[in-house]
């Protein structure tokens, strides 16, 4: 892998642009603040969706400081915990695994209202087959 230049818009999403020097694949390492956006929680650290809810701070693991951390607090966040980074985060947003059950639960359902249920009609011509 080699690193690419970017753009002047590229240069606010990501931190570095990587090539592949045999088959031109581009690899990006996107912005911290990128980490904020989205429907999933992700850890603001290392972006992954492998984290939990916490109900009270732990003493043990250090907070994520920082005015994007600040924010998710006064708007209401709750407070997360990555298992990777060990650091626990404010976050407003749901956790990966409750989005991916509502979806299937809605994807579900819309399979039953499209596929209504067949009622079998009595037969008319007097034979009870």
């Amino acid at each position: 892998m080699r690193r690419v230049h970017r753009t002047l818009m590229e240069r606010f999403s990501y931190l570095a642009i990587y090539e592949c020097k045999d088959c031109h694949a581009e690899d990006n390492l996107p912005r911290t603040h990128k980490l904020h956006l989205g429907k999933k929680a992700r850890c603001p650290k290392c972006g992954t969706y492998r984290i939990v809810r916490l109900k009270e701070p732990d003493t043990i693991d250090k907070m994520h400081t920082g005015l994007l951390n600040l924010v998710e607090r006064v708007a209401g966040g709750r407070l997360h915990h990555c298992r990777y980074c060990r650091i626990q985060f404010w976050d407003r947003r749901r956790l990966s695994s409750e989005v991916d059950a509502d979806e299937a639960a809605k994807a579900a359902e819309a399979v039953e209202v499209e596929q209504p249920a067949e009622t079998a009609a009595p037969a008319k011509d007097g034979s009870d087959a």
